[in-house]
């Protein structure tokens, strides 16, 4: 982390001396009174030039920050009544407010002075003025994203859970503080909450706001919790009376813009405008003027877009690792990586969003396909059009904000200028890409050459506003001011202090001539940050001061003498009483040109979408056209169709370095190979194969083409669900199984015959006759009654047995070579793995074989064989299993009256004319029938 600042004040008065002061000392007793902060919470202090922490966030930013804690230094005097304080100079600060906020989950506050007293010790003198949450930086943004673009858009979201006839109500509010948005939803929830969780991943929320239950025994919120806390949100009590709705159609209405003036089908959702309600309080939209008809409210639907659980979120590594790590250093180690290649903010955000919510309607996913389509056609004008513009589009929708807030500057405006200036151009690159289909050419027209045109015809009169009133040719200087000629009574100061200017440099010729000093060398003319316009001598020429009277002295530094006369002083005080005023003047012509700016707010936003969705898509060009093979098309179905990829490939894997992938085929017909059982040895790429499938569904429903290189059909899925390497969570005593099996009764409950269901290794976390039975009544479940497309990876090995017991299930195993080695067991044996799926079964997992390539120790090896074969003795010995005689004499007759009605019903069956095989399958089935009531009733275990 750059600019770190070690503590400075604190360590250096308490150095100088070796009693603590009485305002140190009041500080610490106001600190130690305050209240306890909520859990996850740290306090900063701001001292101007730099922030404090203090107590155990000091710790906590000492070994987050500084990575150590020799950087601490205590108020107080040590021991029990010193007080551990921690420095942060602003960049710092800024660098660990991100981190706690966006990676960390932390909440925030920032305590400031009120009295002025930067020092800030004195009791009582500070009090909050910044508050912020993972899903609320309003307060923060400017601190934390002056200098950077927001490429996430926090989402914080209240819900209340309503019991009604046995069945749970959920009503929804979410906002969107960055996009100003408002969403509402209401929905019928099941007990493991999983249409929660979807949502919950849908919006990509940080943070949720529950009703405070202090008795802590309501069963359902109690659940749903864990299932926020699951998917990496921030948990938020509030009182409940804030879920109210008194005056909720008018905070709304304020709230909204003018056109949405009709609240009705929302208001009617009871339980979602409750949890708005709370949601509005929460983040004080009210007490923000700025906020007032600003957002839009719309209402979510779930079936919208193609859902996940936070199970398959992870199986599939569609983003980095929050708390990032070497495991995930490699950008492409996530879908979310590898599709990256967006040159804006606002382009990232959306690939976000995209992959988080998959389309389910195909002739919108189609839409996607063909413009994605289009410009990998055309690799010269997506590079252009990539690094020409949007490479340096800034982030207007954070601009749009800073003008509705009142805190925009002229360098706003100015970026917001150059941005538009470069859209004709950009429209022009746009029409110039040859589209031959007409129907392809109407959707491309639409999408983004219209729209840019519509747009520019809004925003010309801001480039002339912007090239009438700023003066672009001291941009090059980084300076963002008016032009002088602009305003009148501007030029006029200007030309008085142009004139002022001159005749300070006539003052300068004078004196040189006096003195008889070079001007250029030796008598420098200098506006002093104290003194003023002056003059300044070196020390070595100070002496041809001496006794002119006329020459005043100012003071003398390191660098010289500096002086200056009547006439200069009188000049100096005209030019610095016009240079006020000309500020004054600038500044009131600079707010006249921010509230100019500000009125084009809304079609910069507008203009923000429209590049964000050219950015994503002039991404998911890029990437396929530049994978190890390029992407395919995929052919989109309606639901219940076939899914059929040809030489498919992990999208995050192929590209690793030293990787050379071997592609596999994938077929699941609905009826015949719906339900893929596949087994094969450890690292044999059974988890591979199952998480490409589920990659390459998800990626075909964003409208991305697939790693596919002879075809791909994939029809739409309404969701897709995982169970694949679960582990335990000990926070929330939570087994590994326990995890295991909570992820599957989601996918029980959840899964329909249109899903995709992804399940590794079940059963492992429990004993093997128990796993076993679990896994094999799963997979019947999945079979029999949700019909879902499933792959089912495993090493249960008699589960291969389902095949031959239902329609759908396929057996399909990862191939290995192996090759026996001499005088040895069946254990002894060399294993080469080949990465290939193929039809059929395998009898083995080879786990031992891949202990030796891990390296074992030899004796461990040895005797994982022997005891390995000692079992497998024990198993396949027979047993011998003793009766009575009675029993035996039972068991000896029943047989004899079997076999003799058989072979008389065989005989009654070839009366009818039927052959010899066919008559004796008949009688065979109907003593089966007839006879097993009488087996099961005689038959009796010793």
């Amino acid at each position: 982390m750059s600019g770190l600042m070690y503590p400075t004040e604190e360590s250096r008065q308490s150095s100088a001396r070796a009693e603590p002061d009485k305002s140190e000392t009041s500080f610490v007793q106001f600190f130690r009174s305050l209240p306890s902060a909520i859990p996850g919470t740290i306090r900063l202090f701001d001292r101007q030039d730099f922030y404090a922490a203090y107590g155990d966030d000091a710790l906590f930013v000492a070994d987050t920050v500084f990575k150590t804690q020799s950087v601490i230094k205590h108020l107080g005097g040590r021991g029990d009544t010193g007080l551990p304080s921690c420095s942060l100079n602003p960049a710092a600060a800024k660098s660990f407010l991100r981190e706690a906020l966006t990676s960390r989950q932390l909440r925030i506050e920032i305590w400031s002075s009120t009295n002025g007293d930067s020092s800030g010790r004195r009791s009582g003198s500070w009090a909050i003025s910044k508050q912020a949450s993972p899903g609320n930086l309003q307060d923060v943004e400017d601190l934390l994203f002056l200098n950077a673009e927001v490429v996430t858009s926090p989402i914080v979201l209240a819900m209340r859970v309503k019991a009604q006839d046995g069945l749970n109500t959920v009503g929804v509010a979410f906002a969107d503080a960055t996009n100003r948005e408002f969403g509402v939803v209401e929905y019928p929830e099941n007990d493991l909450f999983s249409n929660s969780e979807s949502l919950l991943i849908q919006l990509g929320v940080k943070e949720c706001l529950l009703p405070a239950d202090e008795s802590q025994s309501d069963y359902d919120l109690s659940k749903l919790r864990a299932v926020m806390e699951r998917c990496g949100c921030v948990v938020t009590h509030v009182k409940r009376s804030t879920f109210q709705t008194k005056s909720m159609e008018q905070d709304m209405q304020r709230l909204l813009s003018s056109s949405q003036s009709a609240l009705a089908p929302e208001l009617e959702k009871k339980w979602a405008m409750s949890s708005a309600a709370a949601l509005i309080a929460y983040l004080h939209l009210l007490g923000d003027e700025s906020n007032f008809g600003r957002f839009t409210l719309r209402t979510h639907d779930l079936s919208e877009y193609l859902r996940l659980d936070q199970a398959a979120l992870r199986a599939l590594n569609l983003f980095p690792d929050p708390q990032g790590g070497s495991a995930v250093s490699n950008k492409n180690a996530s879908l979310f990586g590898l599709l990256n290649r967006c040159k804006t903010a606002q382009g990232t955000r959306m690939l976000s969003q995209w992959i988080k919510q998959p389309l389910i309607n195909v002739h919108a996913i189609q839409n996607r396909q063909t413009l994605v389509s289009i410009f990998l056609e055309e690799p010269e004008a997506r590079y252009r059009l990539q690094d020409e513009f949007l490479k340096f589009m800034p982030d207007m929708l954070r601009i749009s904000k800073r003008f509705q807030r009142g805190v925009a500057t002229l360098e706003d405006v100015v970026r917001c200028y150059q941005a538009v200036v470069k859209m004709p151009a950009l429209q022009q690159t746009m029409a110039d890409i040859p589209v031959t289909n007409e129907a392809d050419r109407t959707l491309f027209h639409s999408s983004f050459v219209a729209p840019l045109d519509e747009l520019y015809q809004h925003l010309a009169k801001l480039v002339e506003m912007v090239e009438m009133t700023i003066d672009l040719d001291e941009l090059a200087y980084h300076n963002y001011v008016i032009k002088p000629d602009f305003d009148e009574n501007l030029g006029l100061i200007k030309a008085k202090l142009d004139r002022i200017r001159d005749q300070l440099d006539e003052q300068h010729v004078q004196a040189g001539h006096d003195l008889r000093l070079d001007t250029d060398k030796k008598l420098h003319l200098e506006n002093h940050s104290s003194y003023g316009y002056c003059f300044r001598v070196t020390r070595t020429d100070a002496g041809v001061l001496k006794n002119r009277k006329t020459y005043m002295d100012l003071g003398t530094v390191k660098g010289g003498v500096y002086f200056t006369t009547s006439a200069m002083r009188a000049l100096n005080d005209d030019f610095r009483s016009l240079s006020e005023e000309y500020a004054r003047t600038q500044s009131r012509l600079v707010k006249d040109v921010i509230d100019i700016a500000s009125s084009y707010a809304p079609p910069l936003e507008q203009l923000n979408v429209v590049l964000a969705n050219l950015d994503v898509i002039l991404s998911f060009a890029h990437v396929a056209s530049n994978a190890p093979i390029p992407y395919t098309r995929p052919l989109i179905q309606e639901r219940g169709s076939p899914l059929v990829l040809q030489d498919a490939r992990h999208p995050c894997l192929e590209v690793q370095d030293d990787i050379h992938f071997i592609p596999n085929d994938v077929s699941m017909v609905p009826g015949t190979s719906e339900f893929l059982l596949l087994t094969g040895p450890n690292m044999g790429g059974k988890s591979t194969y199952l998480r490409q499938i589920g990659m390459i569904t998800l990626m075909a429903q964003m409208g991305c083409f697939v790693p596919a290189a002879t075809g791909a059909q994939v029809p739409v899925c309404d969701c897709i669900l995982a169970r694949v390497g679960a582990g335990d969570s000990q926070l929330r005593g939570v087994s590994t199984f326990m995890a295991e099996m909570l992820e599957t009764a989601t996918i029980l409950k959840t899964a329909t015959k249109d899903s995709l269901v992804l399940i590794d290794e079940l059963g492992r976390g429990t004993s093997t006759y128990d796993g076993f039975g679990l896994a094999w009544a799963i997979s019947e479940w999945i079979v029999k009654e949700i019909h879902a497309k499933c792959v089912f990876a495993t090493h249960f090995h008699e589960l291969t047995n389902l095949a031959k017991e239902q329609a759908g299930v396929q057996n399909l195993h990862v191939v290995a070579h192996v090759s026996p080695r001499e005088e040895g067991s069946r254990f002894d044996k060399d294993i080469t793995l080949l990465y290939k799926v193929e039809p059929g079964t395998s009898d083995q997992s080879y786990g031992i074989q891949i202990a030796e390539l891990a390296d074992f120790p030899e004796s461990v090896i040895r005797l994982a064989k022997r005891k390995a074969e000692e079992l497998e003795g024990v198993e396949d010995a027979p047993q011998t299993m003793h009766f009575s005689e009675d029993v035996t004499n039972e068991g000896v007759a029943l047989v004899q009256e079997f076999l003799q009605a058989w072979q008389a019903r065989t005989d009654d069956n070839k009366r009818q004319k039927l052959d010899e095989e066919q008559a004796q399958r008949q009688a065979l089935a109907s003593c089966m029938h007839d006879f097993d009531a009488k087996i099961k009733a005689h038959v009796r275990m010793p």
